[in-house]
């Protein structure tokens, strides 16, 4: 009981409190869901599959600038270039997840914050690409069946309604079999493998899951912002 009690009055904040709020509060309250929605991926690479990761900026960077760019070049419309952010932060988190195949603990830290590094050095070298230091201007931000989300409130309930689903998609990731799997690699692999989980398999799914999370709130939060740079994708910018 007084779990659904907590459940109803977050409920209410949620979707309250920001329309008494100036512009940015509820710039703030957007920016705060959309990083639960990295913490949330995160949590599912490190909390559940016992990964330790220190590249989730960098995997937000990727769906961030693989949006960005998609739509301020291209002209591709923001809910078109979501899958693609997705598709690319899986296929860089499977990436990332093959040190974890050979080496754990802290030498694993070291492989996935030398790749955030990488990354971030891409973001600021490539300007053919990224725009370099001075990134990328002018993101648009998505319609929704017609309706532009420009004003900070109509965009603070896309990024609710966004959370709830990735938040809803986690919950069932860990009560699934992929869950169980996920924990039972993170208390004990051996004992894991020899039950038939396999272990290669279960730990690239884990980065890979945990990446894409990142990715899709990437996507969102250039569009929060429209603009992005670098910086906010460096390591010690994102502790």
């Amino acid at each position: 009981m007084v779990r659904w009690l907590l459940l109803v009055l977050m409920a209410a904040v949620l979707i309250f409190v920001p329309t008494q709020l100036k512009p940015y509060g509820i710039f703030l309250m957007s920016n705060w869901l959309i990083f639960c929605v990295v913490a949330t991926g995160l949590n599912l690479t490190v909390g559940y599959a016992g990964q330790i990761s220190l590249a989730q900026a960098g995997f937000m960077g990727i769906g961030a600038y693989t949006s960005s760019i998609l739509m301020s070049r291209y002209g591709i419309d923001f809910w078109h270039t979501l899958p693609i952010s997705a598709g690319v932060s899986f296929l860089f988190g499977i990436m990332v997840g093959y040190p974890a195949l050979r080496v754990q603990h802290h030498y694993l830290a070291f492989a996935t914050l030398g790749f955030n590094i990488i990354v971030y050095l891409v973001f600021r070298n490539e300007d053919w690409l990224t725009g370099g230091a001075f990134g990328i201007f002018d993101i648009p931000r998505p319609t929704v069946f017609g309706y532009p989300t420009n004003d900070p409130l109509a965009f603070y309930y896309l990024c609710l309604a966004f959370t709830l689903i990735m938040v809803a998609c986690a919950w069932w990731i860990v009560h699934s079999p992929w869950g169980r799997a996920f924990a039972a690699l993170r208390d004990n692999p051996t004992r894991a493998a020899s039950l038939g989980i396999n272990i290669r398999t279960y730990t690239l799914l884990a980065f890979a899951i945990g990446s894409t999370f990142a990715g899709l709130a990437g996507s969102f939060y250039a569009s929060l912002l429209e603009f992005i740079d670098p910086y906010a994708f460096a390591f010690e910018y994102s502790l």
